[in-house]
């Protein structure tokens, strides 16, 4: 029985998903979903309360993909250093492949960026924890040096939740030659820093 109810709840919230980036959060509503889904609304109810239930539902959903795609990444056989570029870009492509493939969830991803921040709570720990084992790993290597890596992997996480606005938007070049510079930029600033030692 709890199979069957986890299934229908999956379904439920990628029918939501789909809709949301098709029509729009906003536009859309828990009728939609309860006729898209082929089940009644009584149904829709039983797994959500209200479509603020379900959209965060989604974006849960979402993460817990890209979770999963970065936990790769971290379990990769590479060095720590080309480990945390790779991990670093592969993040950023993935958020905003998942902004862009959810269509008009674009606009809410940006205007209601406090409503995702409570969703993505559980998701920043477990990420903190995967930069903590990647930087932890280069330390046992020889390949980085830090005086604490709860705090660099913290300070790293934040960096990249600040990245990824002008990442998704295209701020940041999108071009071949543009990427190979922002590339090298990145990581001169994470491994060698900015002062002159």
């Amino acid at each position: 029985m709890p199979m069957t109810v986890s299934k229908t709840r999956e379904m439920l919230v990628d029918v939501a998903r789909q809709l949301f980036a098709r029509m729009g959060v906003d536009n859309t509503t828990m009728n939609d979903i309860a006729q898209a889904s082929k089940k009644g609304r009584r149904t829709l109810y039983t797994y959500f309360k209200s479509k603020n239930e379900i959209y965060l539902a989604v974006v849960e959903s979402e993460l817990d993909k890209l979770f999963k795609m970065l936990q790769d990444v971290a379990a990769k056989d590479l060095p720590a250093d080309e480990k945390l570029l790779t991990f670093i870009y592969a993040r950023l492509d993935a958020i905003k492949a998942l902004v862009f493939r959810n269509g008009t969830l674009r606009a809410n991803f940006f205007r209601d960026i406090w409503r995702v921040e409570k969703v993505r709570k559980s998701f920043d720990i477990r990420e903190i924890e995967l930069i903590k084992g990647i930087l932890e790993a280069g330390v046992q290597e020889g390949v980085f040096a830090m005086p604490d890596t709860d705090i660099t992997a913290v300070v790293l996480h934040h960096a990249l939740k600040g990245l990824e606005v002008p990442y998704i938007r295209g701020i940041m070049g999108d071009n071949i030659s543009q990427r190979i510079k922002r590339r090298d930029n990145v990581m001169n600033l994470i491994f060698n820093g900015i002062k002159i030692k």
